[in-house]
């Protein structure tokens, strides 16, 4: 037998396969294919303080190997999600950890409160990559200082377990996850999508009505690969990996390079077993290697190196 359970930080997950925010819903959406508390974890659609109706369409455009989306946190609101979404799947035997963003830390604070104390909720997920109105539309996850105050402004307001997803449109996104350590994060998630753009040559115009969107898919996955690698090494806490993850093998790749639990989004997509797949498929390889829990998995490709 191989033990699948991992810890980040004070938060257990019986096995290390998680579902990306965004691209899961609130956690019910998938129920028709399987049982979602065969997962680790699951992460919930992003939640704001009050309701978002999104970016103007188009929200989505193909490129090769991934997607670009635009959706803009469409959302109803956190009060909404504590009332009509929360009881639907407080009780799954899997850990529920909402994403949540603001335009500024005063919100952050306001959606974590609301959030903190709340039955089900295992831990929370703060997403830097959002604009901070106060400081010109910058992202909080773009510089250490911004992401620091967040995470720091965050932490004194709750006692439930804080994720922070990385951004990777930085020069040095080490020392972005530095300093989300040194302010009370228990874990990093690592990566959101990369800014990217599409334009029709039809029409001559951006394809997407918020002319920039995120990427994601497997074209990203070298980019956070690599991420998760020099993450990893850098702080004490854990990485939850993602970027590009379309089957077991790149999953085993992420762990290999760093990531304690891995995080699958856009291949739920195209194929919505895919998570189950790639739980089974990595705990397959560990029998294959004679791996009896599947945590040293974790960074093994760079421990190896320093022996």
């Amino acid at each position: 037998m191989v033990n699948m359970a991992v810890n980040l930080g004070s938060l257990y997950l019986k096995n290390p396969v998680t579902v990306a925010s965004g691209t899961y819903g609130f956690g019910l959406e998938y129920k028709d294919f399987y049982a979602p508390d065969k997962l680790g974890a699951i992460f919930t659609k992003g939640i704001t303080l009050h309701k978002r109706i999104g970016n103007p369409p188009p929200r989505l455009w193909e490129t090769p190997s991934g997607i670009l989306n635009s959706i803009g946190l469409e959302n109803p609101g956190v009060d909404v999600f504590i009332r009509d979404y929360l009881p639907q799947i407080k009780d799954l035997d899997t850990a529920i950890i909402p994403n949540i963003s603001g335009s500024t830390v005063e919100e952050y604070c306001r959606v974590a409160e609301k959030l903190d104390g709340e039955e089900g909720i295992a831990a929370l997920e703060i997403n830097i990559s959002c604009p901070n109105v106060k400081e010109g539309g910058m992202a909080f996850g773009s510089c250490p200082n911004t992401a620091s105050k967040v995470v720091k402004e965050v932490r004194r307001v709750t006692g439930l377990p804080l994720i922070v997803k990385l951004s990777p449109n930085v020069t040095d996104i080490v020392s972005v996850a530095k300093a989300a350590e040194e302010e009370g994060a228990d874990a990093l998630s690592v990566i959101n999508t990369l800014l990217g753009l599409a334009i029709d040559i039809r029409t001559q115009r951006p394809v997407l009505g918020n002319i920039m969107g995120g990427l994601s898919g497997p074209a990203v996955k070298p980019v956070a690969v690599r991420m998760v690698w020099q993450v990893s090494q850098a702080v004490k806490i854990p990485v939850v990996g993602m970027g590009g993850i379309a089957g077991w093998q790149d999953a085993v790749e992420f762990m290999l390079a760093g990531a304690a639990a891995v995080c699958i989004g856009t291949a739920n997509f195209p194929n919505p077993m895919v998570a189950l797949e790639v739980l089974e498929g990595i705990e397959k390889y560990c029998k294959i290697n004679d791996i009896d829990d599947v945590g040293k998995l974790t960074g093994k490709a760079w421990k190896e190196m320093d022996r």
